[in-house]
């Protein structure tokens, strides 16, 4: 059999096999622009099983692109709390704006404007076009490049543009006329039930019989792939700070600066342990140099909180970064009588860690949450006595920034956390907090 005979083969089985096994799918009940677009951004590095609900709710609240575009970012983040890739969302409504801005509020069907809207790549562009609108356009994922790579026994590493070009052209080839919606959903759908990456159900494929990758015994080494530089580890010190006072029943919680990671989220205090030495994983610290560390991070933000003792250890994994946390309950402190003690302890313990450290290149102060020797060291007069100065405060609604980092902390309650956006893994810590898991906690 000839490469046109392939195919036609591949094109024509598959879409047989679409019309039969596709799944009902929120998104493809309506040929809707605006629907395509939403879910084409939440399945990017996300399961359908996961993004199923988030897409029923977001479109619930925000069921047109103008809704999308008018709506406050923090209720935006919101609903998206949990997908993560918190930018996608960022960048979707930045886009929504745009449509608002440039195309009255319609999803553009010329390919140029797609692509210049923010956050949409080529792939995404394509799956609106085809899906939404019919068009020819190929839509090339990761599904779709394992699957064509074994099918045509492609040897292209597809981690290189190049590669991505030569699918691109290949799968557009495949479409067939008239037909874009259903081919591309049909090729995706193939990639994620039956052509996956570790086991692939091969007796089960409808373009089995054609497929050179399973003749020549090469499914499971297929498609060739550069394997991606391993994450960063970061050892975390994190504070459950408990109020008193005025603030009892209350933790704080901090948000994260308007650009960078995580950007304008809520978090819980945390700092960055001593570095690694490098080519070493840094491992957990032991809990009084790691409690005095945190206590003295808080401090330097003008905060006095007492560690009480290990509540629970945590991990957050980004693309680039694994969080390993130490989360610490802590108790708030009145500054002007205990502040002192605490500021001595930090800087003691601190300068302990440092002088059995003496290769570790010190940390690096690039984001918040981060401290070495010279943030303790340089917050202290020449007696160790803390400096006056402490965070501004905004008593009518507990919001203060930072003397520091010039963040904006609060102190919030359980209602609270129905209006604001955390991390997943935040969200748990904290909602772990209300619910009295970590109420046994004591030094």
């Amino acid at each position: 059999m000839g490469l046109l005979e392939q195919k036609r083969h591949f094109s024509v089985n598959l879409l047989d096999w679409y019309m039969v096994n596709r799944r009902d799918l929120p998104w493809r009940r309506h040929n809707n622009p605006y629907f395509t677009w939403v879910s084409e951004i939440m399945l990017q590095q996300t399961r359908v099983d996961t993004v199923i609900p988030y897409f029923n709710r977001f479109i619930g609240n925000f069921p047109t692109v103008q809704a999308l575009a008018e709506a406050p970012e923090e209720e935006v983040l919101k609903n998206w709390e949990g997908l993560g890739y918190y930018s996608r969302a960022r960048n979707l409504q930045a886009a929504a704006r745009q449509v608002m801005e440039l195309h009255g509020g319609e999803m553009p069907q010329d390919k140029q404007a797609v692509f210049a809207l923010k956050g949409v790549g080529p792939y995404t562009a394509g799956a609106i076009l085809s899906i939404a609108f019919n068009q020819p356009q190929p839509a090339v994922d990761g599904n779709v490049m394992r699957v064509l790579s074994r099918y045509f026994l492609i040897d292209e590493d597809i981690m290189k543009g190049s590669t991505r070009v030569l699918m691109e052209e290949l799968a557009g080839e495949l479409i067939p006329e008239g037909r874009a919606r259903d081919f591309n959903q049909a090729l995706m759908e193939l990639g994620a039930l039956v052509c996956t990456p570790k086991a692939p159900h091969c007796l089960t494929c409808p373009v089995m019989e054609q497929c050179s990758g399973r003749i020549a015994g090469r499914e499971l080494t297929l498609p060739v792939k550069t394997k991606a530089k391993p994450p960063r580890p970061e050892q975390r010190l994190v504070a459950i700070v408990e109020g008193r006072g005025a603030h009892r029943g209350r933790v704080l919680v901090r948000q994260r600066p308007a650009t960078g990671l995580l950007a304008r989220m809520w978090e819980l205090p945390h700092v960055l342990a001593a570095p690694a030495t490098a080519g070493k994983k840094a491992g957990p610290l032991a809990d009084e140099p790691a409690m005095a560390l945190l206590a003295g991070s808080l401090w330097a933000e003008g905060f006095a909180a007492r560690p009480e003792g290990l509540a629970t250890h945590a991990e957050h994994v980004f693309s680039h970064i694994v969080w390993s946390l130490q989360v610490y309950k802590c108790t708030e402190q009145d500054q002007s009588n205990e502040l002192p003690l605490i500021a001595a302890e930090a800087r003691a313990a601190y300068d302990a860690q440092a002088a059995a450290k003496e290769t570790t290149a010190p940390a690096q102060v690039s984001e918040p949450g981060i401290i070495d020797a010279a943030n303790i060291s340089g917050s202290l007069d020449e007696q160790g006595e803390p400096l006056t100065a402490f965070a501004a405060s905004d008593p009518a609604h507990d919001v203060m920034s930072g003397k520091g980092d010039g963040l904006i902390y609060r102190w919030i309650g359980p209602e609270d956390m129905d209006k604001m956006a955390f991390p997943n893994i935040f969200l748990k810590l904290i909602s772990s907090y209300f619910a009295g898991a970590y109420d046994d906690v004591s030094e």
